[in-house]
């Protein structure tokens, strides 16, 4: 693989960082003056809603139109949306309104970058360097989001939201800079269909089940990125630089899920890493927010090790399930469900912190992933059997 490619790894990271200081330092925001999860809530919704529905059409778009240019384009709309937060603040416009159009407007445009970027790699990766890269893509998509709560809540914390933001729109340039230097690709074909063996023990997998796990890799982040400044900042009262030291051990937990993948991956394989690790990440939900500062960080720590691997392995699966001329399509009916999912979920959890606090949220969100995992896992079990039966009786 030429280095040409690799751009696209600090790209990811980049545009990964700043959408999400965007929503936290906005959640940041809300807390600070409401102090409701269901503030928060429906922040997290207003963001989620526009990327369900246009991800599935915008997906489609990215396997017609030139990826690499999408991409740009993605970038250079984000950095104006997110000027327009400071800018407006200045001018002395209501925040509130203000942070919800503003991240709404982000979310439009995330709708495209998704399936853009996931289409992208899959026409510049040769095939047998897919899974390797897609490991490090994944971290530098994960890091940067988790990572984004240490930058965002320390530069809130001592600078405020104007620097912060304008910060932000200047991460956008950055990415776009990086992804037009990768150069003109070929142009998208037609593809043989991928043998899944080359993703794990997965031969055959249908794209509907894969769809459920990528997509609740995405509720998992979301909701618990919503329920992480109602509870360090709401409940237990500390400072937004708690909330950025805790999530950036989130990140050091991505690092090293990067650094053991391709070893637990070739003794597991794909399949079982990816339904494992969110079975067991679920679990460590119900246990994050009962034992202090201390336990948070430790057990948030242990579960983006666990779930690195889980999401790294579940998006080598769903690349590798389609054509090359289809990646597009699949990554968008995957983000359109679950960013749908997610809309749901953060209600339930909404509601339920509501009435009690956010023990009870992160408990609804650990029984609800549960749940999906365990129905993906049934779903793709059901349907190996049917096609073993199927090549028996051939």
């Amino acid at each position: 693989m030429t280095s040409r490619p690799r751009l696209l790894l600090p790209a990811a990271f980049i545009t990964s960082l700043g959408n999400n200081i965007q929503l936290l330092g906005a959640a940041l925001l809300l807390v600070r003056a409401q102090g409701s999860m269901l503030d928060v809530g429906w922040l997290f919704i207003a963001v989620a809603v526009p990327q369900a529905v246009l991800s599935p059409y915008f997906g489609r778009l990215a396997d017609r139109f030139d990826r690499r240019r999408l991409w740009v384009l993605c970038d250079v709309l984000s950095a104006a949306a997110a000027l327009a937060l400071p800018i407006g603040l200045a001018l002395g416009a209501s925040q509130q309104p203000l942070v919800y159009a503003t991240n709404f407007a982000l979310a439009v445009v995330a709708a495209q970058f998704a399936p853009a970027s996931a289409a992208l790699i899959r026409e510049r990766v040769p095939t047998d360097q897919l899974r390797h890269f897609n490991a490090h893509y994944e971290i530098a998509l994960q890091s940067g989001m988790l990572l984004s709560a240490a930058v965002g809540g320390l530069a809130l914390q001592y600078f405020g939201p104007k620097p912060l933001f304008a910060f932000n729109a200047c991460t956008f340039a950055l990415s776009a800079v990086l992804v037009s230097a990768v150069g003109r690709g070929r142009p998208v074909e037609a593809s043989v269909k991928l043998p899944l063996a080359t993703a794990g023990r997965s031969s055959g997998l249908a794209l509907a089940p894969l769809a459920m796990l990528f997509g609740q890799g995405l509720v998992v982040v979301t909701v618990f990125n919503a329920l992480m400044p109602v509870l360090v900042v709401g409940e237990w009262h500390r400072g937004a630089a708690v909330l950025g030291i805790t999530d950036a051990l989130g990140g050091a937990g991505f690092l090293l899920a990067a650094a053991v993948y391709r070893r637990s991956s070739a003794r597991f394989g794909d399949l079982r890493l990816a339904i494992g690790g969110f079975l067991i990440c679920s679990a460590m939900l119900v246990l994050q927010p009962l034992f202090g500062v201390p336990g948070l960080m430790a057990l948030v720590l242990l579960g983006a090790f666990l779930f690195g691997q889980s999401r790294i392995a579940t998006r080598s699966l769903l690349m590798t399930s389609v054509d090359e001329s289809r990646v597009g399509h699949a990554f968008g009916l995957a983000n359109g469900y679950g960013l749908a999912a997610t809309v749901v979920v953060m209600l339930i959890a909404a509601v339920v912190t509501g009435h009690a606090d956010t023990r009870f949220g992160f408990a609804a969100l650990a029984v609800i992933s549960l749940l999906s995992a365990s129905l993906a896992g049934a779903w793709i079990a059901a349907r190996s059997r049917r096609q073993a039966d199927v090549t028996v009786l051939i």
